[in-house]
């Protein structure tokens, strides 16, 4: 047991400039992959990793940066009050589909994302082992320790295949990470420009203290993986993500909150509805009163090279210097491109900073099975009473999320339409469709049920309600 710090940094933050006692749904997808399969109970696995604060965990948190109110310690007291509405074991479920929802105090189900997210590679296997089968050996004839291969034949053994050989290679893992941090150090000019943010890329705890003893080796001295943090002698990092700017409905109002409810620097993530238009001028505003803070702007979807260009301009016509963060896909010759765009933009190294993730956690471990393959997410889809969602940019964007309480029917045996229909909780269920969400195993469609539906009837659906909701906030959105 891991305790209370085994999160990413920005959980911590945003409960602080949230509301840590608030109920909260979020739900978990895949973005892309097709059919897979859900090899485990998702109830049972979610209670199991439930955090429990250890011994000295509030006094790490509080020495960098991190002292938690009493209402985080409240809402953490409460995380066996959380509900889980899930797919059943071996439910086949598709592209965008709902594959369970969380809800409960916000501190505690925001805590559970970088857990969560890690399950994506179980799923993985128990799907190339019933669905691919040819690609079984070579996807796992590689782990980077022994709880990956752990995690392999149980997956293996929950549906029934018998496991391949299994080769555990954790020094020349570590190797790896070691070799492409130094190589993004050079091309940077200082690994203490380089952060590390894949805890939610690996396959497991395990694997990803391994990848921090690979970035340790190389000179990277900081990691949003708290417990990663206090166990390897690194630095906690981490202040804002989309869900913060979700919570507030608006770029200003989530900022300020940040601010004005925490001591320290902030880092504005600029993408949650319009980059250009709406994150970068709410950001500069509140940098420009601030000034000397040490505050930052960070960039995540769209055209980053169009964003970064206009932010260093904008920022010279207002007599701003603040920290460029560039994640979210960055590898080494994106970051070589960056760094040209930084001497163009007359931007000092230390005012550019970079975060790495699955770049270099995932990629070096020997499995092509990694987060970023199924684009697995865990999104903030209801606040209190308000739905929310989020828009990657721009309204159509690849990464918009579904709003609400979702939950999924499936196409009854025999009726005709969508294969499934992505809804809300307590809608009626349409004709020839039945709630696979909360249903018992048996409930299930078989997969050779699955195979045999045609491409189009596997297209994401939306229910009216959805679709409703959806629709009502995009327009509050971008009006």
């Amino acid at each position: 047991m891991a305790g209370l710090l085994l999160t990413d940094g920005y959980k911590f933050s945003m409960a602080e400039a949230g509301w840590p006692l608030r109920e909260e749904t979020f739900y978990a997808s895949h973005r892309r992959g097709g059919l897979q399969v859900l090899p485990f109970d998702v109830e049972k696995a979610v209670r199991e990793v439930l955090p429990v604060p250890q011994p000295g965990d509030w006094e790490f948190l509080a020495k960098h940066d991190y002292e938690m109110s009493a209402g985080f310690k409240a809402a953490i007291e409460r995380a066996q009050q959380v509900r889980i509405d899930a797919l059943p074991r071996n439910a086949v479920f598709h592209d965008r589909e709902p594959i369970f929802s969380i809800t409960g105090p916000s501190a505690v189900v925001s805590w559970l994302e970088p857990l969560v997210l890690m399950w994506s590679y179980r799923i993985q296997v128990a799907t190339v082992a019933l669905l691919r089968p040819a690609e079984l050996a070579a996807s796992v004839a590689t782990v980077t320790c022994e709880a990956q291969r752990r995690i392999v034949l149980e997956t293996l053994d929950a549906v029934g295949v018998k496991a391949p050989p299994i080769t555990v290679d954790s020094e020349g893992y570590v190797a790896r990470v070691t070799a492409r941090v130094k190589e993004l150090a050079e091309v940077t000019g200082s690994a203490e420009r380089l952060f590390e943010v894949g805890l939610r890329a690996a396959t497991c705890v395990e694997q990803h203290l391994l990848a921090l003893d690979g970035c340790k080796a190389a000179g990277l001295t900081r990691t949003s993986n708290v417990y990663g943090a206090r166990e390897k002698g690194l630095i906690p990092v981490g202040t804002m993500g989309h869900e913060h700017v979700q919570r507030f409905g608006s770029d200003d109002a989530a900022f300020r909150a940040m601010v004005e409810r925490r001591a320290n620097r902030s880092s504005f993530l600029l993408d949650t509805f319009d980059t250009i238009k709406s994150g970068i001028p709410a950001a500069y505003a509140i940098i420009k009163e601030r000034q000397g803070r040490g505050d930052s702007i960070r960039y995540d979807s769209g055209d980053k090279e169009a964003q970064y260009r206009f932010a260093t301009k904008l920022a010279v016509e207002l007599g701003l210097r603040p920290v460029q963060i560039l994640e979210d896909g960055f590898d080494t010759e994106l970051t070589r491109r960056f760094e040209a765009l930084r001497v163009e933009a007359g931007w000092k190294p230390e005012e550019q900073v970079y975060g790495y993730g699955g770049f270099i956690v995932a990629q070096p471990s020997g499995t092509p099975l990694t987060r970023d393959r199924v684009a697995a997410v865990y999104k903030l889809t209801q606040t209190g009473k308000r739905p929310c969602m989020k828009f990657g940019n721009e309204a159509g964007s690849g990464k918009q999320s579904v709003p609400g309480r979702p939950v999924l029917w499936r196409r009854r045996a025999g009726a005709s339409g969508p294969f499934g229909v992505v809804a809300q909780e307590g809608e009626a269920v349409a004709e020839g469709y039945a709630l696979l969400t909360g249903a018992p195993p048996a409930a299930s469609p078989a997969l050779d049920e699955a195979r045999s539906a045609r491409a189009e009837d596997l297209r994401l659906v939306h229910s009216p309600q959805t679709q409703a909701l959806i629709t009502r906030l995009t327009k509050e959105a971008f009006a």
